[in-house]
C-alpha cells in the first residue's frame, strides 16, 4: 500500500470516526431537548416554600413545560404533604428535615432530591413576653404546641437535649400550626415550636420572647422529594427544577422587594411579615443533597429514634436520589 493510499485511508477514517462523535453527540443533545415531560406535574409547597412561590405566581414552570399539567396544591406542613405524595396525589414537594424521617419510618416510598441549605434563625420556640418560662429548663412540666413530625418537632428535641430534661419531662400538644397559635394566644399552651412564616407573623401580631431559635440546635434545612416514579422516569425535568428553583432564588435575593409584594399578594400575609421571614431566609440555591447534608439528616432520624418517636431505624442514605444515575 502506497504511503498516499495509506494516509488518505487513515484521513477517511478519521472522518468518518469525526462524524460517528458528532452524530452521538448531536442525538444525546437532541433526545435531552425531548425528554418527555410528565402528562402532569402536581407540586406540593407551604407559605414559606419562597422559590416554588415564585415559580407559583410568574407560572415559570407552565411556560417551560407547555404541554404538562402543572398543578399546585398548598398544605400546612410537610407531614401533611408528604402523606400525600407517598399516596401518589403529588410528585414533587419541598419539607423541613423532620417530615421525611417520619415518612421513611413509616415505611413510605418517596425519594429526598434535592436541597436548600440551613435556615436556623427561620425556626424558633416561641413564649409570650410575661411568660413566666424564661429558660429551656423552665420547659419541664410544660405543655409545649407543635405540628407532630414537622421541623418544629426536631428543634424541640434538640433544645430539650439541650436544656439538660428528658422528653418525658415536657407535655408535647400536638397541633396543626393555626390550631397551634389559637391555644398559644389564649395560653392553653405555654410554649409554642415554629418556623416562618408563621413565626414571623406571630411576632408581629402579639407581644412574644424567643425562647430559642435554631441555633445551636438544629440546621433546619429545606428538602426537594418526589415520588420515586417521577424521579427515575423523569430525571431531566428535575434538573429544570432546580435550575428554576435557583434562578428563582436569585431573584428573591437581588429584587427584594418585588418578591415581597409578589408572596404578600399570593399568601395574603402582610408585606412586614414576608419582609421579616425573608431576612431570616439565607441564599437558597437548590441542588443535590451533600455528604454533610446527609448526616445531618441521619441525626434527626437517630434522635427521633432514641426517643421512640419513630418505630423503627432508618437510613437516610438509602432513600437519596443519586444525580450520577439521572440517566442511567
Amino acid at each position: 500500500m502506497s504511503q498516499t493510499h495509506f494516509s488518505l485511508r487513515r484521513r477517511l477514517l478519521q472522518i468518518l470516526g469525526l462524524t460517528a462523535a458528532s452524530w452521538g453527540l448531536s442525538s444525546h443533545v437532541a433526545n435531552a431537548q425531548t425528554a418527555k415531560a410528565p402528562e402532569q406535574l402536581r407540586i406540593g409547597y407551604q407559605k414559606s416554600a419562597v422559590n416554588l412561590v415564585i415559580l407559583k405566581q410568574q407560572l415559570v414552570l407552565e411556560k417551560r413545560f407547555p404541554n404538562t399539567r402543572v398543578s399546585w396544591i398548598e398544605f400546612p406542613a410537610g407531614p401533611q404533604l408528604l402523606e400525600a405524595l407517598s399516596v401518589g396525589s403529588l410528585e414533587f414537594g419541598l419539607t423541613g428535615d423532620s417530615p421525611p424521617v417520619f415518612a421513611q419510618a413509616a415505611g413510605k416510598d418517596l425519594l429526598y432530591v434535592g436541597a436548600e441549605p440551613p435556615k436556623p434563625d427561620s425556626s424558633a420556640i416561641l413564649v409570650l413576653k410575661d411568660s413566666p418560662v424564661k429558660t429551656l429548663a423552665d420547659l419541664k412540666g410544660r405543655k409545649i404546641a407543635l405540628q407532630k413530625g414537622s421541623s418544629a418537632h426536631y428543634l424541640l428535641v434538640r433544645a430539650v437535649e439541650k436544656a439538660g430534661l428528658q422528653w418525658s419531662d415536657i407535655q408535647p400538644v400536638y397541633l396543626a400550626p393555626a390550631d397551634a397559635r389559637a391555644a398559644f394566644e389564649r395560653k392553653s399552651v405555654d410554649a409554642w415550636a415554629i418556623w416562618d412564616p408563621y413565626y414571623a407573623a406571630t411576632e408581629l401580631a402579639i407581644q412574644t420572647r424567643v425562647l430559642a431559635t435554631g441555633r445551636d440546635l438544629s440546621s433546619n434545612n429545606s428538602f426537594y422529594l418526589a415520588s420515586r416514579a417521577f424521579a427515575t422516569q423523569h430525571a431531566q425535568v428535575v434538573t429544570v427544577l432546580f435550575e428554576e428553583l435557583t434562578r428563582a432564588d436569585r431573584q428573591a435575593q437581588e429584587n427584594r422587594k418585588e418578591v415581597i409584594k409578589l408572596i404578600a399578594n399570593f399568601s395574603g400575609l402582610d408585606a412586614g411579615v414576608v419582609s421579616l421571614f425573608l431576612q431570616r431566609r439565607p441564599k437558597s440555591p437548590v441542588g443535590p443533597l451533600s455528604p454533610q447534608t446527609v448526616a445531618d439528616q441521619q441525626r434527626v432520624a437517630d434522635a427521633f429514634l432514641q426517643l421512640g418517636l419513630i418505630p423503627k431505624s432508618v437510613k437516610v442514605a438509602e432513600i437519596v436520589w443519586q444525580p450520577s444515575a439521572r440517566h442511567a
